[in-house]
């Protein structure tokens, strides 16, 4: 009930009122020391933080909505240290500072990286979550993954003590060659409440993409194997339940469950990248059945805000992960025991299933409350498998990751106007594989299982220092933690006797980063710019070889730097300028030296995103926005990225009844081949152009 004291309040109330938000507060001092991360697990501030941190809020999530449905696309513009949207279901290349990145979903991990099938981004609609909460560069805060950074979904939560409902339709259109298979259409529905001291949310979506068109109003490629978000179905049911024990005391469950088909009305049609021809689309229904995206995430979590003057936070969590991939015949697929060789068509299909505990106890009040002390124990069993639906062979065998890990984090102010940070957490992890057959492909080698185990301990320190109460710099050194595809690694032997304890392939990555940075918050401006640098000495890469691919571990080195620049022309104008500069290399030789350029399956263009945010009067609003993704050059000539520039606009208008909005995505009709076509890969199948021109029709209601 919104009567007792909430848990949440410091953390959600101040984005209704931050200066970065694009609806505005009639006030114009606003602070924005407030703004708490749920994400740091400490109650760190973002004004406090020595590393780069940016909140997107309910507001900016739903202008980009009214864009592009696409979690993905509305990431990539608002980041541009994230690379650029692929425009299918499969996220690979989309890295963060040319790291791997943690998906999340209030704290309850997404991401699958013991067999890393490129699917973590798309595992909740949009319409269900409040902010997302973006750390910048590697952390261990929230363990195994996060070696460039975490993006955080933080769900809604019911705000009101009456009923509320809510409901919204949206309808999406090329603005060339109209055709009906080419249409989109969502629905969505919410009602919030409370009674006593019980609360609740409940959300449900239902989604139909049709066949994208490129700018020659042309079938954009349908990804048939990795899976697609145009021609799909997809629906979303949310609900989150919450109840107030005490003034103090809260227990909250929430489940999501998420689901992405794709409905085989197209089939792929390979292009000639040499000749600049397209990966097209033609009417057909193409093989074996429908890729998906299947995911459900459960948590229930208890919060104390006062423990004998201590906070408490213990979650329980589970998620369950199933991803299918499109039939092909793929080399590593063929068995002349079952058909002739190059004959056989199979799919894949990813398994994951996740059940973790989370809990953290702080002190902020020591030492005359200039010390805030935060402990904590994480635990984690992550089972993964692959098979080959079609002949029921396995793929990837079972493999069973369990880790626990403590962890402390201190902040300390010796002055007011210094911040100090620091912290260590304490990975024990252990991976149990039993012995297993390859397939045919592979020579059908037998591998020894085994339970290969690491220990190792992350560290990160930081500070910040404010020259002024609006002016600060601050500096950083933190580590990631995570482990290599273990899945690919698996499935890839060859050889014989080979036993799973001694693969020196499945070593953890651990990411060390560096980061230096200036920041100004003012009434009128903000001004924000960093620069860093991250090194790993044994990564994890996905190379092709032959017909399939294959892990690489090497030394990378990655650095870059940020920038981020805002103007309040007055509380109903807002200008906006994101920039991001990235370049990474590895070691190609062994020499312990990196000499070679990574490719854009790991390092995104540098890119600058600009926005206007416009309030004409109460009734009527406007977003225009401008993403520009600079040309990049490679070692390898034939993997040269062609920059482009994007630009989006959208009108709201407050009727008497509801809101409705119409919003064009790629304004100019741009004409271009989507970054991960040109500069990850080299296959005529996956030479995919861009989306071009569309409107978007849409109508709310409240009631």
């Amino acid at each position: 009930m919104l009567s007792k004291k909430p848990y949440t309040a410091i953390i959600l109330l101040p984005f209704a009122l931050s200066a970065s938000q694009t609806t505005f507060a009639e006030t114009e001092s606003i602070s924005l020391d407030e703004l708490v991360i749920q994400t740091s697990r400490s109650n760190t501030k973002k004004d406090d933080s020595p590393q780069v941190i940016t909140v997107i809020t309910r507001q900016q999530i739903e202008d980009q909505l009214s864009i592009s449905s696409d979690s993905s696309q509305v990431l990539s513009s608002l980041l541009p240290a994230y690379a650029p949207n692929t425009q299918k279901l499969n996220d690979s290349s989309q890295s963060f500072r040319g790291r791997s990145v943690l998906y999340m979903i209030d704290g309850v991990p997404q991401s699958n990286p013991l067999r890393d099938g490129s699917r973590a981004a798309h595992t909740i609609d949009l319409a269900m979550v409040e902010r997302i909460e973006v750390i910048h560069g590697a952390s261990a805060i929230h363990g195994l993954g996060a070696t460039g950074g975490i993006i955080n979904f933080i769900t809604k939560s019911n705000r009101s003590n009456e009923l509320k409902q809510h409901v919204d339709v949206q309808l999406t259109t090329p603005t060339d060659e109209l055709k009906s298979d080419s249409l989109a259409y969502k629905i969505g529905y919410q009602v919030e409440g409370a009674q006593d001291n019980f609360d609740y949310l409940v959300g449900l979506t239902n989604e139909v993409q049709g066949v994208y068109l490129d700018a020659d109003g042309d079938y954009v490629g349908s990804d048939s194997t990795r899976g697609d978000t145009m021609d799909s179905k997809s629906y979303d049911a949310f609900v989150k339940l919450g109840y107030w024990l005490t003034d103090d005391q809260r227990l909250e469950l929430e489940v999501n469950k998420y689901r992405l088909k794709g409905r085989m009305n197209f089939t792929g049609v390979n292009g000639d990248r040499s000749n600049g021809v397209p990966t097209s689309s033609i009417k057909s229904t193409p093989r074996g059945l429908a890729p998906y995206n299947d995911v459900q995430t459960t948590s229930l979590a208890y919060t104390d805000s006062d423990l004998d003057g201590m906070e408490l936070k213990a979650q329980v969590f589970h998620q369950d992960f199933e991803g299918r991939y499109g039939a092909t015949n793929s080399g590593s697929f063929q068995d002349s025991s079952i058909a002739p060789s190059g004959t056989l068509y199979d799919q894949s299909q990813n398994q994951s299933e996740k059940i973790g505990a989370k809990f953290s106890l702080t002190k902020d009040d020591l030492l005359d409350n200039d010390l805030s002390v935060t402990a904590g124990l994480d635990l984690l069993q992550d089972t993964t498998s692959q098979t080959l639906i079609l002949t029921n062979r396995t793929y990837v065998p079972e493999t069973e990751y369990t880790n626990y890990a403590p962890f402390v984090q201190f902040e300390y102010r010796p002055t007011d106007r210094l911040v100090l940070q620091a912290g260590a957490r304490n990975e024990h992890a252990k991976l149990d594989v039993d012995t297993y057959q390859t397939v045919a492909a592979n020579n059908s080698v037998t591998v020894n299982g085994g339970k290969p185990s690491f220990s190792d301990t992350v560290y990160n320190a930081g500070a910040v220092f404010k020259i002024t109460p609006a002016v600060s710099v601050f500096a950083n050194y933190s580590e990631g933690f995570g482990m290599p595809d273990v899945g690919r690694i698996l499935r890839t032997v060859k050889g014989a006797n080979y036993d799973v304890d001694t693969l020196i392939d499945l070593d953890p990555v651990v990411t060390t980063n560096y980061e230096v940075g200036f920041r100004i918050n003012k009434n009128t401006y903000d001004f924000e710019v960093s620069a860093y640098q991250s090194n790993t000495d044994l990564d994890s890469n996905v190379v092709p070889q032959d017909d399939i691919y294959i892990i690489e571990r090497r030394k990378t080195e990655a650095h870059g730097l940020e920038a981020s620049l805002g103007f309040q022309l007055n509380k109903d104008h807002r200008l906006q300028a994101n920039y991001s500069y990235v370049q990474g290399k590895y070691d190609s030789n062994d020499d312990g030296k990196v000499d070679t350029k990574q490719t854009g399956a790991n390092i995104s263009p540098n890119r600058l995103v600009t926005s206007w945010n416009a309030r004409w009067n109460d009734k009527l609003s406007s977003l225009l926005q401008v993403n520009h993704a600079f040309d990049r050059s490679f070692d390898d000539d034939e993997l040269k990225f062609d920059g482009y520039t994007l630009v989006d606009a959208s009108v709201g208008y407050k009727l008497p009844v509801g809101k409705m909005s119409v919003a064009v995505a790629n304004v100019f009709n741009e004409d271009y081949f989507t970054y991960y076509s040109q500069s990850s890969v080299k296959t005529d199948d996956l030479y995919f152009k861009g989306r071009g021109r569309t409107v978007t029709l849409a109508y709310g209601l409240d009631f």
